[in-house]
């Protein structure tokens, strides 16, 4: 997939929180409906406008994916269930490359075994661990940086 990457506007916000709720319910099933029903609430009312926002949209400009940044940090990176494995996230990480450089950051949520696996596939590898997630919930993350391992990252 060679998708189009933009800057966020607001016309795509509901769209993104519903991309969002759809990527995390199909990869996050050890969160509760509740923290489920925390995090919505916090995606919808300002997390995707604290951070640079980036779309991935398909041929026919349609959201399919997104990623957030912090610096060289990506706070975020969703992308439509439907379409992963198509090349949206590699796409949209590359994008920050080209932004950024090569010293990206990034959290995954321990449990997220398939963005962890992407991450490493990628090139990113483990710098640290943290017990508890951003929100202070029992969720461990692992912290990880792209190119520390001989700058060797596979796309």
């Amino acid at each position: 997939m060679t998708g189009h990457i933009v800057a966020y506007k607001e016309e795509y916000h509901d769209q993104l929180v519903e991309l969002w709720h759809r990527a995390v319910c199909s990869t996050h099933d050890f969160l509760t409906e509740e923290d489920l029903r925390f995090y919505y609430k916090m995606v919808k009312n300002g997390a995707l406008r604290a951070v640079e926002l980036w779309v991935c949209l398909n041929k026919d400009f349609k959201p399919v994916g997104f990623m957030g940044l912090d610096g060289s940090k990506i706070e975020m990176l969703f992308v439509d269930p439907q379409h992963h494995g198509r090349g949206a996230g590699s796409q949209l990480i590359r994008h920050a490359e080209s932004l950024k450089g090569d010293k990206l950051t990034v959290d995954v949520n321990e449990q997220n075994a398939g963005a962890h696996a992407f991450y490493k596939k990628y090139g990113f590898v483990q710098t640290g661990r943290s017990e508890l997630d951003g929100a202070g919930k029992p969720y461990p993350l692992i912290h990880m940086e792209l190119g520390r391992h001989n700058g060797l990252r596979s796309r």
